[in-house]
C-alpha cells in the first residue's frame, strides 16, 4: 500500500499544533494492533450509540410496530406468525422479531422489571448490529488499506448520524447493515483474490459471506442479495467473466443459506397459506417500487441531497473524494467500491418510495473510498472550492444547536443548558476541523470531525432529547394509566392511534372511532380509562353528558403527524 502523499506528510510535519500532534500519536497508537483498533472502535460506538438509548421514547411509527409484534410473540408463544394487535404484519421476515424477543426474554430472565414494555431491550439487536457494522467495516477496509487507515474509515462510518440514529431504533436497518458489510468484506477479498494461481479463499471468509447473506434474508428479505448481486453483475461484466465468483464456493454456500432460511419460510407459508408472500412481495415491496408507499415519496436526487446530513461528519470529505474516485475508476480497489455504491444508489434514487436509511449499507464503502482518497493525497485544500465544501462540516452542529434550542423553548418553555453546552463544543470542534483542513492537514481534520460527532451524539440524544417532554406524548399518557388507583385497567383511545401507545399500554388497547363509542366503553364496568383527543372532545362531552370529569391532560407535539396534539384522560374506577 502507498503512504500519504509527500504534500500531506510535509504539512503534518510542519504543523506546530499540539492538538494535532496528539491526534497523530493517538491514531498511531490505536492502530498498532488489531486488538487496539477494535477496542477504540468499540469505545467510539459506546459514546455515539448509548446516550439516550434508554430515555428516548418509542419512536412512531415503525419502531413500536416492530417492538409490539416482538412482544406479542412472547405473549402468545407463536414464533412463526408476525402480528400487530389483531392485524397480520406480513412485511418483513422474522429475523428482527426473533432477535428482539430473545433480547427481552434475556432481560426477563435477569430480573428486569416490566421488561416487555422497556423499549431499550428491543433496541439491543440494533445496538449490536450497528456496532458489528462498524467492526465489520474495519475488517472490510483491511482488504484495501493499512490498519491505520482501515481504523479511520471504520471510525468515519461509526460517527455518521444515520448509523447513530439506527443504533437507537428497534428496527431492521442496523442489523441488516451488519449482514451486508459481512458479505461485502468477504466479497472484496474474493475480488482481490481472483488472480490465477492464488490459494483458495480461507473458509472463515467464505462463511462470513454466506452467513451475512442468510441472516440478511431472515432480517429483510432480498436486500443483501440485491446489494451484493448488483456489484457482482457489474464486476463480472467488467471482467467479461463470472468465474471469479467461484472462489466463494456457491454450491455449499447456497446450501447453507437454504438450511438457515428455509425452515421459517416454509413454516410461514404453511401457516398463512401463502398470504405472507403475497403481502410482503405483492403489496409491501411492489408498492414501494411502483409508487410512494406510506407517503414517503421523494424525487430522484433526494438521497444525494440528504447525504450531507445522514453521512455527517464525513459527507463533505466524501464529496471531495469524488474526483479521485472517477479518475481511479479503472483500478481494482476503486472499481470494486464504486460497484458497491453506484448501481444500488441509482436504483434507490429511481424508486419513488425513499427513506434515508435505505442507503445505509452503502455508506461503509463511501467511508473506505474517502479514506483511500485521503491516503493518496486527493483531499487537497488547494483545489478550487475544496475549502468551501468543508464549510458543510459545522453546518449540522450549528443547525442542531439553534433548532433544538428553538424546539425546547417553543414546546416546553425551557432550555437544555447541559445539552447546548456540549452542542457548542461539538460546533467548535467542527469549525476547528475546517480550519485544520484549510491548513493542509486533511487527516487531522477528519479525525477532529469524528471527535465532533462523538460530542454531538451525547449532546442531542443524551442531554437535550430528555428535556423535550412535548415529544413524549405516549409515555405521559401511560403514566396517567399507571397512576390510577386500580390495577390493570382496560384502556381505549379516541383520535390518537400511534403504535407507541399500543406498545406502552398493552396489546388489548382499544381504538375507538366516536364519542359515543368512548362513552359506551366507560360504562362497561370495572376499572376503565379512555384518552380523547381534543378534536373529538365536543362529541364525547355531548355523548357522556360531561360525566365523568377528566383525570389528566397531556398536550405535546406528534412527530409522526407533524402537528400539536392534546388529549384528556377520563377514568371510571370501582
Amino acid at each position: 500500500m502507498t503512504s500519504l502523499s509527500s504534500h500531506a506528510r510535509l504539512g503534518e510535519a510542519a504543523s506546530p499544533d499540539s492538538t494535532g500532534a496528539v491526534l497523530d500519536t493517538g491514531l498511531s497508537a490505536l492502530s498498532a494492533s488489531h486488538l487496539r483498533a477494535c477496542a477504540a472502535l468499540l469505545l467510539l460506538c459506546l459514546v455515539c450509540f448509548l446516550p439516550g438509548f434508554v430515555s428516548l421514547q418509542p419512536m412512531d411509527r415503525d419502531e413500536p410496530r416492530f417492538a409490539q409484534a416482538s412482544k406479542q410473540m412472547l405473549e402468545t408463544g407463536d414464533l412463526v406468525d408476525i402480528r400487530f394487535q389483531g392485524e397480520a404484519r406480513h412485511k418483513k421476515p422474522v429475523g428482527i422479531y426473533w432477535a428482539q424477543a430473545a433480547s427481552v426474554a434475556a432481560g426477563e430472565a435477569l430480573g428486569v422489571e416490566d421488561a416487555r414494555t422497556r423499549i431499550a431491550l428491543y433496541r439491543i439487536p440494533s445496538l449490536l448490529g450497528a456496532t458489528g457494522a462498524v467492526l465489520l467495516t474495519y475488517w472490510a477496509a483491511l482488504a484495501f488499506l493499512e490498519r491505520r487507515y482501515a481504523l479511520l474509515a471504520a471510525a468515519l462510518f461509526g460517527a455518521c448520524l444515520m448509523l447513530s440514529a439506527e443504533a437507537r431504533l428497534a428496527k431492521t436497518d442496523a442489523l441488516l447493515c451488519a449482514c451486508a458489510v459481512a458479505s461485502f468484506g468477504a466479497f472484496a477479498r474474493a475480488w482481490l483474490w481472483r488472480a490465477p494461481g492464488r490459494t483458495p479463499l480461507p473458509e472463515p471468509v467464505v462463511l462470513a459471506f454466506w452467513l451475512g447473506m442468510a441472516l440478511g434474508i431472515l432480517v429483510k428479505g432480498p436486500m443483501v442479495p440485491l446489494f451484493v448481486g448488483l456489484p457482482a453483475l457489474v464486476l463480472s461484466v467488467r471482467e467479461r467473466s463470472w468465474r471469479w465468483l467461484l472462489a466463494l464456493r456457491p454450491l455449499p454456500g447456497l446450501f447453507l443459506v437454504l438450511v438457515v432460511v428455509a425452515p421459517w419460510f416454509l413454516a410461514i407459508a404453511w401457516k398463512t397459506a401463502g398470504a405472507f408472500f403475497s403481502e410482503a412481495v405483492g403489496h409491501d415491496m411492489l408498492a414501494k417500487v411502483g409508487g410512494a408507499s406510506e407517503k414517503h415519496f421523494a424525487p430522484p436526487g433526494a438521497y444525494l441531497l440528504v447525504f450531507f446530513a445522514t453521512f455527517w461528519p464525513g459527507a463533505a470529505f466524501a464529496a471531495l473524494s469524488a474526483r479521485f474516485a472517477w479518475a481511479q475508476r479503472r483500478t481494482e480497489t476503486v472499481a470494486f467500491l464504486l460497484a458497491w455504491i453506484v448501481p444500488a444508489w441509482i436504483l434507490f434514487e429511481c424508486v419513488p418510495t425513499k427513506l434515508p436509511h435505505y442507503v445505509l449499507p452503502l455508506m461503509p464503502a463511501v467511508a473506505i473510498l474517502t479514506v483511500i482518497a485521503l491516503r493518496n493525497g486527493a483531499l487537497d485544500p488547494s483545489r478550487r472550492g475544496a475549502r468551501a465544501v468543508t464549510l458543510l462540516v459545522p453546518f449540522i452542529p450549528l443547525g442542531l444547536t439553534a433548532g433544538l434550542a428553538y424546539a425546547c423553548w417553543t414546546f416546553d418553555h425551557t432550555l437544555p443548558w447541559a445539552g447546548l453546552t456540549l452542542l457548542a463544543a461539538a460546533s467548535v470542534l467542527a469549525i476547528l476541523a475546517v480550519v485544520t483542513f484549510a491548513r493542509g492537514l486533511p487527516e487531522r481534520a477528519l479525525a477532529i470531525a469524528i471527535l465532533a460527532s462523538m460530542l454531538l451524539s451525547p449532546a442531542v440524544f443524551g442531554l437535550t432529547q430528555p428535556a423535550l417532554a412535548a415529544l413524549k406524548v405516549s409515555p405521559r399518557l401511560a403514566a396517567i394509566r399507571d397512576g390510577l388507583p386500580c390495577r390493570d385497567p382496560r384502556v381505549a383511545s379516541l383520535g390518537y392511534r400511534e403504535p407507541s401507545l399500543v406498545f406502552l399500554i398493552g396489546t388489548e388497547l382499544a381504538m375507538l372511532n366516536s364519542g359515543a363509542e368512548a362513552t359506551a366503553f366507560l360504562k362497561q364496568g370495572g376499572c376503565r380509562l379512555v384518552f380523547v383527543e381534543d378534536r373529538f372532545l365536543p362529541e364525547f362531552e355531548t355523548a357522556s353528558g360531561g360525566t365523568p370529569g377528566p383525570v389528566g391532560r397531556v398536550s405535546g407535539f406528534n412527530i409522526n403527524g407533524g402537528r400539536r396534539i392534546a388529549l384528556n384522560a377520563y377514568a371510571v374506577t370501582p
